[in-house]
């Protein structure tokens, strides 16, 4: 997709759970731009020309027992996982195969299928998601996968021309790798996003963890010091950081509760792999945000501020914070979160059920939340979350077997096309492969926040 950026009442960014970003040209990280036909021609932007155009620890064992739900007998959990992973590899050796770095496309078929141009884009918070969803099963060719992932994404962050530590919100796979000398960077969206970083940075952490190659390590803490760098924000209350750097390289003035439930995974990752206890103090104060986000009377948690990083942006309440701040820090004090979206964003869509993406619309399943959804139920371990997870993780595997635009082994975005975000972006039945990664991330039970 082009970096659909989130655009609803004052220029949210999709998915980046905000307000008053200037940069509404560009696509974000999950979903399409209204009108993503014509944006999709103008989304990619070549970095080297002048300027820049404005524009989106598991264990083995674990993976053994993928799928051991009430529900689906074992056998058909495994052959669902191993398909899932097929649709992965599938899309890695797109433009490449072996130790060679390359990037995946993140979305294909469907409504892309239609645009008149063939849509390529590659989503750094995708690419993160397949890295740490091999990572979960980590057989030998998951590992080789996930580390040319890995080494493509530090060769962007290592030749990006502002060289600063970030990564950028897309790039374009066709054109990978960057040759040496230096070509520019084919970029679909440049902005910089603090969650984005932190996704990217929790792949490094993984693929250090398991890999204990040092490159990834560097290149998590080069990551962490640009959010430490360009988002800290502890003068306007409640203290947190911010959304980082938009399309046009201006700082995004909204702090974002989904941002910062990243951020406190990511630092909490960084603490814990270098000893340094500066890292688990900035994640305490990301985890703050998000505490001070969270509604007394039922335990949900709004989207975040506007601009002025201190009002609440009320509208629309977004299901990945509420089962985020659960997963990132296993505290029980969001246990009312996960509880919230089985009560208010269960959406039914022909024999789909699952959550949705947001209260604007639960009309449609969005299955990357499923899969997110599954595994904090899963975490949770409260009475009956066992079964509601094996029933959504259902639903997912029926609709990899018989989406129409499916291909038996992937998972789409959502379950029609045109869900509504409520952020001034729509999701599309076609195939994902951060959906995908979700899914196996909850079959195989490994928590992408936690080492």
């Amino acid at each position: 997709m082009t970096d659909p950026t989130r655009p609803s009442t004052t220029d949210r960014k999709p998915n980046d759970r905000s307000s008053n970003d200037s940069g509404s040209g560009t696509l974000s990280r999950r979903g399409v731009v209204l009108g993503g036909a014509a944006a999709v021609a103008a989304a990619a932007v070549a970095f080297g020309t002048p300027g820049i155009a404005s524009a989106a620890p598991a264990r083995a064992a674990s993976a053994a027992t993928a799928g051991h739900h009430p529900g689906r007998p074992v056998s058909s959990r495994i052959r669902s996982r191993d398909l899932a992973y097929d649709y992965l590899d599938l899309r890695m050796d797109e433009y490449g195969t072996g130790t060679a770095p390359r990037l995946p496309r993140s979305y294909s078929g469907g409504y892309f299928a239609t645009l008149p141009s063939e849509f390529v884009s590659s989503f750094a918070y995708d690419d993160s998601l397949m890295v740490l969803a091999w990572l979960a099963r980590r057989r030998r060719g998951d590992v080789q996968r996930a580390t040319a992932l890995g080494d493509a994404l530090l060769a962007l962050q290592a030749a990006d021309p502002i060289g600063d530590g970030r990564t950028r919100a897309s790039y374009q796979p066709d054109s990978f790798p960057v040759a040496d000398p230096p070509r520019p960077i084919d970029v679909g969206s440049p902005a910089s996003y603090t969650g984005n970083q932190s996704w990217v940075g929790m792949a490094f952490c993984r693929l250090y963890a398991v890999t204990r190659q040092r490159r990834f390590l560097d290149g998590a803490l080069r990551l962490g010091t640009w959010i430490e760098t360009n988002a800290r924000d502890d003068v306007r209350r409640p203290a947190g950081y911010t959304g980082g750097r938009n399309a046009d390289d201006q700082p995004i003035m909204y702090k974002s509760t989904e941002h910062n439930i990243d951020v406190t995974g990511f630092f909490t990752q960084l603490a814990q792999l270098t000893g340094d206890r500066t890292w688990a103090r900035r994640a305490a104060l990301a985890e703050s945000f998000v505490r001070a986000m969270q509604d007394p009377t039922d335990g949900h948690l709004w989207t975040g501020t506007d601009a002025d990083g201190t009002t609440i942006n009320r509208t629309p309440i977004p299901e990945d914070v509420q089962t985020w701040a659960y997963l990132a820090t296993l505290d029980r004090r969001y246990s009312p979160s996960v509880t919230w979206v089985l009560d208010h964003l269960t959406a039914h869509d022909g024999p789909y059920t699952g959550p949705s993406f947001s209260d604007t619309d639960v009309s449609k399943v969005w299955f990357e939340g499923s899969g997110h959804l599954a595994l904090a139920l899963e975490a949770r371990g409260a009475r009956g979350d066992r079964a509601r997870a094996a029933q959504i993780l259902d639903s997912v595997q029926l609709a990899q077997a018989t989406e129409p635009n499916g291909d038996g082994k992937g998972i789409v975005s959502a379950s029609s096309d045109g869900l509504d975000t409520g952020f001034g972006d729509l999701y599309y039945a076609s195939l994902h492969t951060g959906a995908t990664a979700w899914y196996l991330l909850a079959l195989t039970r490994s928590n992408p926040f936690r080492l």
